[in-house]
């Protein structure tokens, strides 16, 4: 089977998770992926294929002959998609690519314009798949699950490829910052690994953003509007106040490559109380710090300004830059190059804009820097993937298992 098909499997599965809820894995209905993925893996010949009760996908392809005593590695893909976008009821389609507007649902008027999306012309003359405008496609990460199960099955049914000890895992919750925070890593018994959750064919990441959380809380005071003069403090109008202090060109609009930014995720808000909740990225700690520093000093001004009570600031950290630890095993970003360079494919060395389950699994002792899978304009209506790509970076994953042999 290749993996284009099974990712158009995959994609039948809701799994998007829920940063509001308090169970784990957030959303049951990631669990039914994850069933269905185990008892793949098991059909497949792969060993200890199981769900364990946090939600996680675990099995082991064992070394092929002659390459037992070599360093194993892991594979880590995510099984939840994004917030940004419904993940249910995906209505995906095929499309050879001419070039040009794509038009995914022409009733609404949506149309993914090559203007917008430069990429595109990349792609002219592969088959692409594409939604119908109102979901994301789920590329991210389903891509990455459909082709590390593709490469099992060629190695589990191949004695001829060469390839060490490989730990699979399919993760939960990734896309709201909990991934990793139940895996057994009695269960990784290899010295390092890869996420494979990254973008376009080439990819190759090991650096990734430092991350915090900024939630900033306004406090009102209410008064009746025909009687409030001297009296009310609209938390609301604070909260757009303390917004508007903000450096307006450290947003994602205005930033690309290295620079980090501030993000307003979400506002709530009364007159009473108003809370605005901010992703802080940078992949400089230091000038991480400084971007926490810049939201206190702004609660400061407000507090000045209206009292002592009106603003507070809670910044909780999310992940670090998994650079200060790949950097370190330089050998292990070397066996990606070469397994690209081995299929004509160059290698695109470049830091994420992001986090991956590898951003934290680095810090808890498995290097893990971030392969392609292949998917272009992930969280989002005009998300799309070609047949070609997901062939390709399945192949990267086989061929880099021998080099690793």
């Amino acid at each position: 089977m290749r993996a284009y098909e099974r990712f158009l499997d995959y994609i039948s599965f809701d799994t998007q998770s829920d940063d509001k809820s308090s169970t784990f894995p957030s959303t049951k209905k990631q669990l039914d992926l994850a069933h269905h993925l185990a008892e793949e893996l098991k059909a497949l010949g792969a060993e200890n294929a199981e769900v364990n009760s946090n939600g996680y996908v675990y099995a082991v392809i064992p070394a092929s002959k002659g390459s037992e005593k070599k360093p194993g590695f892991a594979l880590v893909a995510h099984m939840d998609t994004a917030l940004e976008m419904p993940g249910k009821n995906i209505n995906a389609s095929v499309i050879e690519y001419k070039g040009g507007d794509i038009v995914l649902n022409e009733k609404l008027g949506i149309v993914t314009r090559a203007k917008d999306f430069p990429d595109l012309e990349e792609s002219i003359g592969e088959h692409l798949i594409i939604t119908d405008g109102t979901t994301l496609l789920g590329a991210d990460d389903k891509a990455g699950i459909a082709e590390i199960m593709t490469m099992a099955e060629r190695l589990l049914s191949d004695a001829s490829l060469r390839h060490p000890e490989i730990i699979i895992v399919f993760t939960p919750d990734e896309e709201i910052g909990r991934g990793v925070d139940r895996i057994d890593m009695k269960r990784i018994t290899v010295p390092f690994g890869y996420t494979v959750d990254g973008g376009k064919v080439g990819e190759l990441q090991w650096e990734t953003f430092n991350a915090s959380e900024a939630v900033v809380t306004l406090h009102g005071i209410t008064a009746h509007p025909g009687s409030a003069k001297g009296k009310m403090r609209n938390a609301m109008l604070v909260a757009f106040e303390y917004n508007a202090l903000l450096p307006s060109y450290e947003v994602p609009f205005c930033t690309e490559k290295r620079e980090g930014f501030h993000h307003l995720t979400e506002m709530q808000g009364t007159a009473e109380k108003a809370v605005l909740t901010y992703i802080l990225r940078d992949h400089d700690s230091g000038k991480l710090k400084e971007k926490e520093e810049m939201m206190e000093k702004a609660a400061a001004f407000i507090r000045t300004k209206y009292g002592a009570d009106a603003a507070d600031v809670q910044i909780t950290e999310m992940y670090r830059n998994m650079g200060e630890v790949v950097g370190k095993h330089p050998e292990i970003m070397e066996a990606a190059v070469k397994a690209m360079e081995s299929l004509g494919i160059k290698a695109v060395i470049e830091p994420v804009r992001g986090g991956t389950d590898g951003s934290r699994l680095s810090f808890m002792g498995l290097p893990c820097p971030n392969l392609c899978t292949g998917g272009h304009n992930g969280h989002g209506r005009h998300e799309y993937v070609s047949i070609e790509s997901l062939d390709k970076c399945t192949e990267i994953l086989i061929h880099l298992a021998a080099e690793l042999a």
